[in-house]
């Protein structure tokens, strides 16, 4: 299975609600919804997500969250 997929998975089963390949994703999503990505995420992939990473850019979409988990796996190398 491939990153996107993996977080599609994670994120369908966590918000069962929201519709994680909606373009736009982000207006989808409550602050609860975007604290939750954001704690699935930093989990999984054992990377610091903070509230900073939270923007509209970064959860705009699912191919947008799989850019932001890349981006943060290759700064902590």
């Amino acid at each position: 299975m491939d990153k996107k997929e993996e977080i599609r998975k994670i994120l369908s089963e966590a918000l069962p609600l929201v519709d994680v390949d909606a373009v736009p994703l982000f207006p989808e999503l409550d602050s609860l919804g975007i604290t939750t990505i954001l704690m699935l995420l930093s989990k999984e992939y054992d990377i610091d997500l903070e509230s900073e990473d939270a923007t509209p850019k970064n959860l705009w979409s699912l191919d947008s969250i799989v850019t932001l988990v890349d981006r943060k796996l290759s700064e902590k190398e």
